[in-house]
């Protein structure tokens, strides 16, 4: 018997979920699933189509989406919340939709529509840990929108995350409440790691390209590794030719030496 193969690929992962969805079912459950199919398709399915995201499954006041980028899932949660406060406006608190949200970044398995792995268990986790309102996001996603995204987030530090092996450095909007962080344990320690822009040697500036696919291959293939911390791009892009021209000078004094 031939075993199909599996099929991964990596993607940024967003759950999100109703804040207290089992007392508003309880205190109107008419009122509530209508409010909360609204807000499904004038609010949830706009925003994550702008972004080039794709709803995997609806979970009962959940939904798992899957984006190609970090970036792209960042700003979709951001414009979420920010839709659902604005749609929340003139409705009495008891009765307002509120969702927390956990983005990730890792591979997933794609078995027919559905995506699974541990990627999407520690964007769930995450999720929980959000404030109302609010979003929590792994360190992988947190590099990523670096300097990409005019949001400040919080480092919460490592935590500890329900059936989930290691540690995860936590990152939460600006009023995140204090998380219980873990020291990794030995022999489990997260390394950072940065990938500095590759240089074109050809002398060939129409090559350019070609270093910088390099350096963005790189930093992709290391970011799949759970125990390290990949400095994002934009970040090490800073050094561009900085390295360069030290090693220009330095082979010019060695030849003087030389001489």
């Amino acid at each position: 018997m031939v075993e199909k193969p599996i099929h991964r690929r990596l993607v940024a992962i967003l759950v999100a979920d109703v804040v207290g969805y089992s007392r508003l079912m309880e205190a109107d459950e008419a009122g509530t699933y209508e409010t909360l199919k609204q807000r499904r398709n004038h609010v949830l399915d706009p925003v994550v189509k702008a972004h080039g995201g794709r709803i995997v499954k609806l979970m009962g006041d959940g939904v798992l989406v899957e984006f190609a980028s970090a970036v792209d899932a960042a700003e979709a949660a951001i414009e979420l919340q920010r839709k659902m406060k604005e749609a929340n406006a003139g409705v009495s608190e008891s009765r307002q939709i509120l969702l927390r949200i956990g983005i990730n970044m890792g591979d997933v398995i794609g078995e027919g529509s559905d995506i699974y792995g541990e990627g999407v268990n520690i964007a769930a986790r995450l999720e929980a840990l959000a404030e109302p309102g609010g979003l929590c996001m792994s360190e992988k996603v947190h590099n990523e929108i670096q300097g990409k995204i005019p949001v400040v987030m919080k480092d919460l530090g490592l935590v500890q995350l329900k059936n989930i092996a290691a540690p995860v450095r936590t990152f939460g909007m600006e009023t995140a409440r204090p998380l219980a962080g873990v020291p990794p344990s030995r022999g489990k320690e997260f390394t950072t790691i940065a990938v500095l822009p590759f240089t074109n040697m050809s002398g060939n500036a129409d090559q350019d390209y070609f270093a910088d696919g390099i350096t963005e291959d790189m930093i992709t293939e290391l970011s799949r590794f759970r125990n390290l911390s990949v400095v994002a791009r934009n970040t090490t892009s800073s050094y561009r030719g900085a390295i360069g021209k030290r090693g220009e000078r330095g082979a010019r004094t060695r030849r003087r030496l030389r001489a």
